[in-house]
């Protein structure tokens, strides 16, 4: 590709240097290559032009305020925003792109959004992949990659290549970061939707107001005027963010019990799952969710919303909806022993181990036993406060570890204890899982928390391949005639 095919203003000296790639990482140019001078949190990426133009930059993108000196085989290319410029560069670049795109934004929820829509695209019989937290997930199984939202080069080059691989569907996470930064600019969506707003990620947007303003950019800005907002009336947020959509002309679908055109009548459950009594342009759908807690069912009607907002056909969506299965280390059910139910999830954090107790406690008609540790070399003053939590929501503890790195597993532990009382002190993962499954009994719901899909324990020297989904069906597998 010639200079020219991505800045058509460059001189014409300049416009037929051949451009081999793209990066704002100057470590990364190799000959041909065109530099964005970015500037980033901790580092300007002026002070990088010199080891650009070393490496073999042939061009250097950045702002006004910049300068560099260089000869005239280097083109100097000024714009207004280098961090747009370098996600349009990238879309110019790598101009395939799966046909439909759909982004989901939110604090909560994204990962199972993106992924359940993914599942309802390939039961409608679409090529279908979903891309965020978990990485590139195809629907035929391969999977690849983990970045919420990846740098804009990464970006398009990978759809590019799932375009190139014959997917056609394609449903992805907008992190309030990614979108921020530009990453997302260029990515030609037909539908966006909103989760939530909760309080995360103040220590990079500094208030909750410029925080909602990150996620409402996807609205406001890359969302086209013929796209399809799928908005969570239930969030208190959800008006500013339809306020937004409506005012560019944008259609808007809102979903949930206050939604006005995916309305969720009636929430029941039925052993672990639950029945959803639905309402779509005006004719009523019942739907058994395979999964448990209300806030799963939310996911699943703004899944189930941007599906209807690209044209698929309602009754193959709701269909969909009752094969759904969890995303890998979220709220994910394992397995079922003895009638009672084994689930994995991510959480790690107080407000994720509260939620999780909470939406399970009315599908534990028997015991409910949380299994979890804490960190090391993280927050310490969670610690307490996750024991107190577990205390109080779950009617059994097994306190065990998590991720030790340099501290002493055992003082981790202590600290949890101390806001625990009666609870089991089993530090080995492995025995405690075998200890909370050893108890289990009809209608008991066992919560193994902290690790989610990770794949590994890490210690101060090593990390130690470690899976709770993996350790789970080993000791079934032992316990079983």
């Amino acid at each position: 590709m010639k200079l020219r095919d991505l800045f058509p203003s460059v001189p014409a000296g300049q416009s037929a240097l051949e451009v081999t790639g793209l990066t704002a990482d100057s470590r990364l140019v190799l000959p041909g290559f065109v530099f964005f001078a970015v500037s980033g949190v901790m580092q300007n990426g002026a002070a990088f032009i010199h080891d650009a133009l070393k490496a073999g930059a042939i061009a250097i993108v950045h702002e006004a305020d910049v300068t560099f000196t260089s000869d005239a085989s280097v083109a100097g290319i000024v714009v207004d925003d280098v961090r747009r410029a370098l996600a349009l560069t990238a879309a110019r670049f790598y101009p395939s792109q799966p046909d439909t795109i759909v982004a989901v934004t939110g604090t909560a929820g994204k990962t199972s959004v993106a992924d359940f829509t993914r599942q309802i695209f390939a039961s409608c019989g679409r090529q279908a992949a979903s891309l965020g937290t978990i990485g590139v997930v195809r629907s035929d199984g391969i999977s690849y990659g983990a970045l919420t939202t990846p740098d804009p080069v990464t970006l398009h080059a990978t759809l590019a290549t799932l375009a190139a691989e014959g997917i056609t569907h394609l449903a992805m996470e907008a992190s309030s970061h990614g979108i921020d930064q530009r990453r997302l600019d260029g990515v030609r969506l037909k539908a966006a939707a909103f989760t939530n707003l909760g309080h995360d990620h103040l220590d990079y947007h500094g208030t909750r107001e410029v925080y909602l303003a990150a996620k409402l950019r996807l609205f406001d800005a890359l969302l086209p005027q013929d796209g399809v907002a799928v908005v969570n009336a239930d969030a208190p947020e959800s008006n500013a963010v339809i306020k937004t959509a409506e005012q560019r002309g944008i259609q808007v679908l809102s979903v949930g019990s206050k939604g006005r055109d995916l309305r969720l009548v009636d929430v029941s459950r039925h052993g672990f799952d639950q029945h959803l009594s639905l309402v779509w342009q005006g004719k009523a759908y019942r739907v058994t969710l395979p999964l448990a807690g209300e806030f799963q069912a939310t996911n699943a009607l703004v899944a189930a919303g941007l599906a209807l907002a690209v044209g698929e056909q309602p009754e193959q969506v709701f269909a969909a909806l009752g094969s759904l299965h969890g995303v890998k280390g979220r709220l994910e059910r394992v397995a079922t022993h003895k009638g009672g139910l084994i689930l994995v999830d991510y959480a790690h954090k107080p407000e994720a181990l509260e939620q999780a107790l909470e939406a399970l406690r009315p599908f534990a008609t028997g015991k409910l036993t949380c299994i979890f540790g804490c960190g090391g070399d993280r927050d310490r003053a969670k610690r307490a406060v996750m024991g107190a939590i577990a205390h109080q929501r779950a009617d059994r503890v097994i306190v065990t570890d998590d991720n030790p790195r340099s501290e002493d597993p055992a003082s981790i532990r202590q600290s949890i204890l101390a806001a625990c009382p009666g609870a089991s002190d089993i530090g080995d993962r492995f025995e405690a899982i075998q200890a909370g499954i050893a108890i289990m009994g009809a209608g008991d719901v066992v919560l193994i928390a902290g690790k989610g899909h990770e794949t590994g324990q890490i210690f101060a020297d090593h990390t130690m391949p470690f899976s709770d989904h993996e350790a789970v069906k080993t000791i079934l597998a032992e316990v079983k005639p």
